[in-house]
C-alpha cells in the first residue's frame, strides 16, 4: 500500500510527517483504500468472525500540529465512537466497532458493495427521476429525525455523505463531525462542514440544531432536482454572503417538470430563520411523502396510458372499442419475461388467457419444440374449460411482455367486452389452426 493517511490541514514545516498506514489495525487487515475525506481515510477490510466485508475509517491524530487540535480531533472521534450504541437505523450507516492504536483512531462500519454517493447524480446531464429523488430525500429526513431525537446533529449533510445502494436504498454516512447535544464536543469553535450546504446560522457561527441539518438536506434536494447548488458564489466570501442574505433561483427555472409542491418544500427547508423551517425531520418527510404519493399516482396513470397505446396497436385489439380495451386492461396483469423464462407449464391449471404484447415465445410438448408464437398472438385456450390442464409449455424465446387476462376478472366486465374478447380470441386461434400451424398454446 503506497498511499498515506491524510491530515486535517497542511502541517507546519517542523510538524510530524505523515506515516503510511499499517497493514493491520485492531483485529482487522487493511485490504485497500476505498476513499478519503476531510477527517480520515477509508479502507476495505474483512471481518472473519462474522464473515462480512467492512469499511474502516482511520484518523491519524498525532500528525496534527498543536495539542489543542489533537484534543479536538480526539473528541470528534470519541463522539463518533459513542454512536455505536446509539444510531441503529436502516438508512444510517451502522457502526460495528471502534478503537485506538498507536495514535490511530478507527471506526468500523458496514461496507456496501457497488454503492455510490449521491454526488454522482448532481450533474444536469445525470439527474435521477424526480419521484426517485423525493423518495431518497424522504428516507434521509426520516433517518435524521431518528438521529435528532437521540441528540445527534450530523452537521455535514451533503450528496457525498449520502450513499445509494445498488438496490436503491439509502445510507447516511460520516457522522465524524457530528455534535452530541449537551456534550463537551459541542463547544468546538470554528466552521465545520461543507460550505455550499451550510445553513445561515452555521456560516455565522451560531447554534447548530436539527434545523441546520434540515436546511442542508433542503440544499441537497435542490441540487438533486436541478443539477445546481442553491448558491454558487465565485469566491467563498461571496458564497457565504449569498447563504446568509440571498434567495435561490426557483428550481423550476432550472428544470421545468418540477411540480409546484416541491417548490414550496424547498422554500420551507431553505428559510434563513431556523425557527421558520420544518420543526423536525418527520415533518419534512411527511411533506415529501405527500408529493411522492402524488408523483407515483401520476406515474402510474402515465404507465396505464402507455399500456393502452401498446394494446391499441396490436392486431388482436383492432376490433375493440376504447372502453373495451380499458376493461380488458383492468382484468389483466402485465408481465415482463426474460428469454428462457417459463410462462405456462404443461399440465398446470389456471384461468388466464394470454396475449403477447412484444417478443416471441416457443411452444413445447413433452420437452420437444412444436412451434412458436409472435407478437400479437394469443394462447391459453384451455381456460374456456374450467379446471382443464395446459396442453403445452410456453417459454419466452426472446425478452417478452405478456398480457395475462384472468377469466374470473373478465367476467366482471361488461357483456359486450366479454363477447368481444372471446370472439377475437377464438378467431385468432381458428386462424392459426387453418393456417396449418402446429402451434398450440395450451
Amino acid at each position: 500500500m503506497s498511499k498515506t493517511l491524510p491530515i486535517l490541514r497542511p502541517p507546519r514545516e517542523n510538524a510530524p510527517a505523515e506515516r503510511p498506514p499499517p497493514e493491520r489495525i485492531g483485529r482487522y487487515d487493511l485490504i485497500r483504500e476505498v476513499g478519503r475525506g476531510s477527517t480520515g481515510c477509508v479502507y476495505l477490510s474483512h471481518d472473519p468472525e462474522y464473515g462480512r466485508d467492512i469499511a474502516i475509517k482511520v484518523y491519524q491524530i498525532d500528525t496534527l500540529d498543536d495539542p489543542e487540535r489533537i484534543r479536538v480531533a480526539r473528541k470528534m472521534f470519541l463522539s463518533e465512537a459513542h454512536m455505536v450504541g446509539m444510531l441503529q437505523h436502516p438508512n444510517i450507516m451502522p457502526i460495528y466497532d471502534a478503537g485506538e492504536q498507536d495514535g490511530l483512531c478507527y471506526i468500523v462500519t458496514e461496507f456496501v458493495h457497488g454503492a455510490r454517493t449521491l454526488a454522482a447524480y448532481t450533474r444536469p446531464d445525470n439527474l435521477l427521476p424526480i419521484d426517485d429523488v423525493v423518495g431518497i430525500v424522504y428516507k434521509c429526513a426520516k433517518a435524521l429525525h431518528y438521529a435528532h431525537v437521540r441528540g445527534v446533529v450530523h452537521r455535514d449533510i451533503k450528496p457525498g455523505n449520502i450513499m445509494l445502494t445498488i438496490d436503491s436504498d439509502v445510507r447516511i454516512i460520516d457522522f465524524g463531525i457530528a455534535l452530541l447535544r449537551d456534550a463537551d464536543i459541542s463547544r468546538i469553535q470554528g466552521i465545520a462542514g461543507s460550505p455550499s450546504y451550510m445553513s445561515p446560522e452555521q456560516v455565522q457561527g451560531g447554534e447548530i440544531t436539527a434545523q441546520s441539518d434540515l436546511y442542508s438536506l433542503g440544499a441537497v434536494l435542490y441540487e438533486l432536482l436541478t443539477g445546481f447548488r442553491p448558491f454558487r458564489g465565485g469566491t467563498l466570501a461571496k458564497l457565504l454572503q449569498q447563504i446568509v442574505h440571498a434567495s435561490p433561483a426557483p428550481a423550476a427555472s432550472l428544470r421545468q417538470d418540477i411540480p409546484v409542491e416541491l417548490e414550496g418544500i424547498l422554500a420551507m427547508a431553505l428559510r434563513k430563520d431556523p425557527l421558520r423551517r420544518y420543526s423536525s425531520g418527520a415533518d419534512f418527510a411527511a411533506a415529501l411523502g405527500r408529493v411522492h404519493a402524488h408523483l407515483r399516482a401520476s406515474s402510474d396513470k402515465l404507465e396505464w396510458q402507455e399500456r393502452f397505446a401498446r394494446l391499441r396497436k396490436l392486431s388482436f385489439f383492432h376490433e375493440f372499442s376504447t372502453a373495451e380495451i380499458w376493461e380488458v386492461l383492468r382484468a389483466a396483469g402485465w408481465h415482463n419475461y426474460a428469454a428462457g423464462d417459463e410462462i405456462v407449464r404443461e399440465g398446470a391449471t389456471d384461468d388466464r388467457f394470454y396475449v403477447i404484447v412484444s417478443g416471441s415465445c416457443a411452444v413445447e410438448r413433452h420437452g420437444r419444440p412444436i412451434g412458436r408464437l409472435e407478437t400479437g398472438s394469443c394462447f391459453g385456450e384451455t381456460s374456456f374449460v374450467r379446471g382443464a390442464r395446459r396442453q403445452a409449455t410456453i417459454l419466452a424465446e426472446t425478452p417478452a411482455t405478456i398480457l395475462q387476462v384472468s377469466s374470473t376478472l373478465l367476467e366482471q366486465a361488461s357483456q359486450a367486452s366479454q363477447l368481444r374478447f372471446h370472439r377475437v380470441f377464438l378467431k385468432s386461434l381458428i386462424g392459426r389452426l387453418q393456417g396449418g400451424s402446429s402451434d398450440e398454446g395450451g
